[in-house]
């Protein structure tokens, strides 16, 4: 009677436990894919859940946002560069039954996906276009692997150019073209200031033409001037027009007297 006992304990026991073996908890963030006797049947999580033991298979998925970093690939670009370039996808499982059942494994599957476009896309553009349209370049990375993602239940929220390694040549070539870009503007701007201040010299001597006190004001103006810095020696010009009178009396007088010889 006594071992009778015990043999139904053990059983009970074994029941027990058998049944416990099915119960599962889900983090807030994590989804569990059911399969019964190899078809899925639902997506539950979280909080505890129960599955059948031996009848039902759970497979665990986090729906937190993943980051990948792709690394580093070779593309030749459309003029011909060889250049490394690497980046980093964000993306997320949205619907847990296609990535598992769509998909063996999402993570390799959109790491490889990742690289392919990386290199077909930036493949397709010139260096410049590289280096000043990233932006642009970003957003279509990201449409093409969201749009090639969702069969898998992936969504691609953001892909992100991190850095472009140049060759040493191209480097070189690159700092040569924008000193050359720089000494261009300068020889520009220098040409404009000089146009400027001949423009606004001829508009002064325009000014000073039309009233002649202008041009006594400025010719004190300039004496001032130099008074003020404290010479020992101050030069005054002579007016020219003082003198001319005495010049051209001069010039009759010398015509005169090559006519009377």
């Amino acid at each position: 009677m006594f071992g009778l006992g015990i043999s139904w304990g053990v059983v009970i026991f074994i029941v027990l436990a058998f049944l416990i073996s099915g119960v599962r908890i889900l983090n807030e963030y994590e989804r569990g894919v059911i399969f019964r006797l190899g078809r899925v049947i639902a997506s539950k999580g979280p909080g505890i859940i129960y599955v059948i033991p031996i009848i039902d298979k759970m497979v665990r998925m986090s729906l937190r946002t993943i980051t990948m970093d792709v690394p580093p690939q070779d593309v030749i670009t459309k003029d011909n560069v060889s250049i490394k370039v690497n980046a980093v996808v964000y993306f997320r499982v949205m619907d847990t039954q296609k990535a598992v059942v769509e998909v063996e494994d999402y993570l390799y599957a959109t790491s490889q996906l990742a690289q392919t476009t990386l290199r077909s896309v930036l493949g397709q553009n010139e260096l410049d276009q590289l280096l000043t349209e990233r932006e642009a370049l970003n957003i279509r990375l990201q449409e093409i692997l969201d749009r090639q993602t969702d069969p898998w239940g992936v969504k691609v929220s953001h892909v992100e150019v991190k850095h472009i390694d140049l060759p040493k040549e191209m480097q070189r070539a690159m700092a040569r073209q924008a000193e050359a870009e720089r000494e261009r503007r300068a020889k520009v701007i220098h040409a404009d200031g000089e146009y400027e201040a001949s423009s606004r010299l001829a508009q002064a001597a325009r000014n000073i033409s039309q009233d002649p006190v202008a041009l006594q004001l400025r010719f004190l103006q300039t004496i001032g001037e130099m008074a003020s810095e404290h010479n020992t020696t101050t030069i005054l010009p002579f007016p020219i027009d003082i003198i001319k009178p005495f010049m051209q009396a001069m010039e009759r007088s010398g015509g005169q007297q090559g006519k009377t010889s």
